[in-house]
């Protein structure tokens, strides 16, 4: 699932789900880390990570199906940043959470 442009509304349980296991993972946290420093390229990434770019290439595969970054192309070199739109909805969506967490419960009975 990819997060579209900025969201216009709160983000489905289903796509903070989406988000949220792409971000599961210690090495894509890493990355989304690495990014959050500006636009970087999978060479500068590799070296920084110390991953092999095989490796590296999953990993982002899998943050930008779920909508966390952007890929564009340079010649012959990739460069990804981070989405701020998906962080954002995400951040909205764990802000919901917790206020409804404040929420006391209604008498059922």
């Amino acid at each position: 699932m990819v997060l579209s442009s900025p969201p216009a509304a709160a983000l489905a349980g289903d796509e903070a789900r989406a988000l949220l296991k792409a971000l599961a993972d210690p090495l894509r946290l890493q990355v989304i880390e690495a990014l959050g420093q500006g636009e970087r390229c999978v060479c500068e990434l590799t070296g920084e990570l110390g991953l092999a770019q095989s490796k590296l290439s999953f990993h982002l595969k899998v943050l930008r199906e779920a909508g966390l970054i952007d890929g564009r192309q340079q010649g012959r070199w990739m460069y990804y940043q981070l989405r701020p739109e998906a962080i954002r909805a995400l951040q909205q969506w764990l802000g919901e959470l917790a206020s409804s967490c404040q929420t006391p419960a209604q008498p059922c009975c």
